[in-house]
């Protein structure tokens, strides 16, 4: 609360809310006790129980086999891991491509990976009207047969999202490894590595209603054939453990579960359950789940972009066609006026109403943009857990700053 009325939080590309129940498996993973794997006691099977639920719950919510799935402080620093490894398998006159509608996570490690190796980096343009792949910048790009292709399935600055399956197509038929970001697309929309074809997906736990950490989901083709640097105890690990550096953060474990169980309840309210449905569908009430979600999220952006356009002085950045919704996710840039984001975050911040301002990591779509040295935007991000009367709320305060 602040000033006797409820906060807002549009700040869900930030990291999401938590529901209780992911408060509550956090706490009672650390009142049953605090052990590590490998032990022969009962705290330390309690453990590796809890790992083994936790891949199973990554695999339902990627789209992927229990085995692939690695967990690890935060996705940044598993991907920076992964290119290290990467960049042992490539050298001068290879090739990797990247884009400039992606967050740094998806493009830094990448391009100091071929950095090191001797390697060149392509970039893939974004048109800068509706901040969307430019489709023929991507297509020649793959002509120099790259080794790796990075892309990210929507944007977590201006909601965009890429055609990813014709993307992935493409760069297979190239010859190259795929690897996407699924950070943002995460809260929004279900994923299916499988079915999509790519070798890497990220996932931050924290931005799908759990705790602060990171996960791949991954082929064997990376998990098993490349060599990850490891402390000399731990080499003998297969995957996906021998990804994993140190003692992994095992509440958060616990809390990630409850947080894969939370939206799997959304899908079987949505078929009429009381419950998801037992014998290993959870992944059918994920999808259900977030046909719900995108849904509901398609009328909050739809009342959010039919509301903005009728107020002057406030900019949208990226998709403004409400007849595209299912090109975006209901995140926004906009900028009030010639107004300094960071002094809009303030103001909507004494009205309770909590959004980031600055460039969220996107630096090169923003460099793109014009807006870089000047402050970024304001990033607006609804999610499921959102009404439209806080769309409404957002949009009036908006009015009163234009």
């Amino acid at each position: 609360m602040q000033d006797g009325r409820p906060v807002v939080y549009v700040d869900a590309p930030g990291g999401s809310q938590v529901p209780d129940t992911v408060i509550d498996a956090v706490a009672a993973h650390f009142g049953r006790g605090i052990s590590n794997m490998d032990g022969v006691f009962a705290a330390s099977e309690d453990i590796e129980e809890t790992v083994a639920t936790a891949r199973r719950a990554g695999a339902d919510l990627a789209g992927a086999d229990p085995h692939r799935i690695v967990f690890g402080t935060n996705s940044t620093s598993l991907l920076f891991h992964l290119s290290r490894s990467f960049a042992r398998t490539i050298g001068p006159g290879d090739h990797v491509v990247v884009t400039r509608l992606d967050h740094d996570a998806n493009v830094r490690p990448w391009v100091l990976a071929a950095r090191d190796a001797g390697a060149s980096v392509t970039w893939v343009d974004v048109r800068p009207d509706d901040a969307t792949i430019d489709l023929e910048s991507f297509d020649a790009a793959l002509e120099r047969a790259p080794k790796l292709v990075a892309f990210t399935l929507a944007s977590n600055a201006v909601g965009t999202v890429t055609p990813a399956a014709e993307m992935v197509a493409k760069a297979k038929a190239a010859g190259a490894l795929v690897a996407v970001d699924g950070v943002h697309i995460a809260q929004h929309r279900s994923i299916d590595l499988d079915a999509l074809g790519a070798d890497i997906v990220t996932i931050s736990p924290y931005k799908v209603f759990g705790p602060h950490m990171g996960m791949v989901a991954a082929t064997a083709e990376v998990l098993d054939e490349w060599h990850p640097y490891r402390v000399r105890p731990a080499e003998h690990y297969e995957s996906p453990e021998r990804w994993e550096t140190g003692t992994q953060n095992h509440e958060a474990m616990a809390g990630f579960a409850a947080a894969v169980d939370y939206l799997a309840e959304i899908g079987a309210t949505s078929q009429g359950l009381e419950r998801q449905p037992a014998g290993g569908t959870r992944r059918a009430a994920l999808i259900a789940a977030f046909d719900t979600i995108g849904a509901h999220e398609r009328g909050l952006a739809r009342r959010f972009l039919d509301g903005i356009a009728g107020i002057d002085g406030v900019r949208l950045y990226g998709i403004a066609d409400a007849g595209r919704l299912d090109e975006r996710t209901p995140t926004f840039a906009v900028r009030v006026g010639d107004a300094h984001p960071r002094e809009t975050a303030k103001a909507l911040a004494e009205r309770g109403i909590f959004v980031w301002d600055g460039h969220y990591y996107a630096i090169e779509l923003f460099d793109r943009l014009g807006l870089l040295e000047t402050g970024g935007a304001v990033r607006i991000g609804f999610c499921h857990y959102h009404s439209v009367d806080e769309v409404d709320r957002v949009l009036g305060a908006l009015a009163e700053l234009a």
